[in-house]
């Protein structure tokens, strides 16, 4: 090992069936470092930290732990003996016991002190640590901010000298991230090393010290922060050169009349989800779309215009007359319809018909009161089946027996279905073969085309640029920008994406 490192992996594989999720993967963390994880989604970020505190085992390679040599871990619990602590998003503590028995619990030897004395010593540690709660008050009633500090003292009282900091600051707000600065600052001079994975671009030139990006499964490269800029670290992380982007071009029509009718508008609108306040508009026959890096709320964006997130603030007109939109069921019964991110948790009903599917939305519209007739469905099922070339046995094959591109497509029928103003897709193409792909960039601008307002979200930027005819773009929960004409080229929408001009 190098002589200031506390932790290396060297030559990390890892694969599930079908899929390889690390590949040669290396990876340095040195003593009072911190240390950026960057990848977007499924670049291998999670796997490898799952490898490393014992979740999953290694394919291949070797871990190296400071004063430890070669380790081999089984458990999360064995690498937290051997000072590695991992602080996930989601608080692995106990909300019904106070924050001292928070800090000592699964710990034998604290077992056996009185209550007043475990009390005292959580106090000394949240007290040099700058955490200002009190050892009995009971964690359900702190903030997550707070819960998330408390499981950060506990690992620092186990002398843990590498932690792990998995989206710490996804549910916080900018005066808790502060505070969460503040002490993984006072780790860093203590020597701790610390690993930090964000989607958030502003928190990792802040608070990081380097950063090692993964892309497809595959080690990229380790970089200090000061050599590597932000549109570099974007390019990097989506796998496109700046010098291979100049020459792509933007292929998908321009709207056919600026004076087309404004479909949907919104002013200030907010969510619960951490949405800051945002204007859009979009007009008939327009393809938009919303881009950014996974985390950046573009998803939470389509979300609370469909109101599938509590809307908190804001006012929304469609078709130039004021609705309020707090439920999906109020968005359907105005003309806008939705293709979730994720088509398996919040599309699909996997033990039902690829005709039941394809009707859902429709019958939840019109009312489980006023079902339609076995001969209906059937026709409704057909028509779609056949437009979108949906490969099914019949129409009352279960959709889970059928492959991702095509339960994406009985999930674009359903909503087509209910012949939608405004149709909303997230991820539309997202794990489907090519030629789906295809299929499905050609309906959206079809559907254009014919007077439909769309808007698209992809991760693949190509994907958006041969699609949409404004991008509106994301960090961090808000608007950054928003492109069209010739600042749609890959080079505008990765510097405006890493906070640059968009020229």
């Amino acid at each position: 090992m190098q002589e200031n490192s506390v932790l290396e992996l060297r030559g990390i594989y890892k694969s599930f069936p079908g899929v390889k999720a690390l590949q040669n993967v290396d990876f340095t963390l040195r003593r009072g470092e911190i240390h950026a994880l960057m990848g977007e989604n499924g670049a291998g970020k999670s796997t490898l930290i799952k490898v490393l505190t014992g979740v999953y085992p290694k394919d291949g390679g070797t871990i190296h732990v400071k004063d430890k040599g070669s380790v081999v871990f089984h458990s999360p619990q064995e690498a937290q003996n051997a000072g590695i602590s991992t602080v996930y998003q989601e608080i692995s503590l106990c909300p019904n016991l106070s924050v001292a028995e928070n800090m000592y619990i699964g710990r034998g030897e604290k077992q056996l002190l009185s209550w007043k004395k475990m009390n005292a010593d959580a106090g000394k540690v949240l007290e040099s640590l700058g955490i200002n709660v009190k050892p009995t008050q009971q964690l359900a009633s702190c903030s997550i901010a707070v819960q998330q500090m408390v499981a950060i003292a506990r690992a620092v009282d186990m002398d843990c000298s590498v932690l792990i900091l998995d989206e710490p600051t996804s549910s916080l707000d900018e005066s808790e991230v502060a505070k969460l600065f503040k002490l993984m600052r006072q780790l860093k001079e203590r020597g701790v090393g610390i690993i930090f994975v964000t989607h958030f671009l502003d928190q990792v030139y802040e608070v990081c010290d380097r950063i090692t990006v993964l892309r497809d499964s595959k080690l990229v490269g380790e970089y200090s922060i000061q050599e590597l800029p932000r549109v570099q670290l974007v390019s990097k992380m989506l796998g496109k050169e700046l010098d291979d982007m100049a020459d792509i071009k933007n292929s998908a029509p321009e709207s056919k009349n600026n004076k087309d009718e404004i479909v949907y508008e919104a002013a200030n609108l907010c969510s619960s989800e951490g949405i800051r306040p945002f204007d859009f508009h979009i007009r008939s026959g327009e393809v938009n779309g919303f881009t950014g890096l996974l985390g950046s709320g573009r998803s939470e964006s389509v979300r609370a215009i469909f109101g599938a997130d509590k809307v908190t603030s804001g006012e929304v007109k469609v078709k130039g007359r004021s609705v309020k939109i707090r439920k999906p069921l109020d968005a359907m019964k105005n003309g806008i319809a939705y293709l979730p991110e994720d088509r398996k948790r919040d599309g699909i009903v996997g033990d039902l018909s690829v005709k039941d599917n394809i009707i859902l939305a429709l019958q939840v519209k019109n009312g489980f009161f006023k079902p339609f007739s076995k001969k209906k469905a059937i026709e409704f099922a057909e028509k779609y089946i056949e437009m979108l070339d949906v490969k099914t046995a019949s129409v009352n094959t279960p959709i889970k027996s059928l492959s991702g591109g095509n339960q994406q497509k009985v999930i674009l029928g359903r909503w087509l279905l209910t012949e939608p103003d405004y149709l909303i897709l997230d991820e539309p193409t997202r794990g489907i073969d090519v030629g789906t792909k295809v299929d499905i960039q050609k309906l959206v601008l079809k559907l254009a085309s014919e007077g439909m307002s769309v808007t698209f979200i992809s991760s693949e930027t190509d994907e958006m640029l041969r699609t949409c005819s404004r991008l509106i773009v994301m960090r961090d929960g808000k608007q950054v920008g928003e492109l069209t004409g010739e600042q749609l080229t890959q080079t505008t929408v990765m510097n405006t994406i890493a906070g640059g001009s968009a020229k």
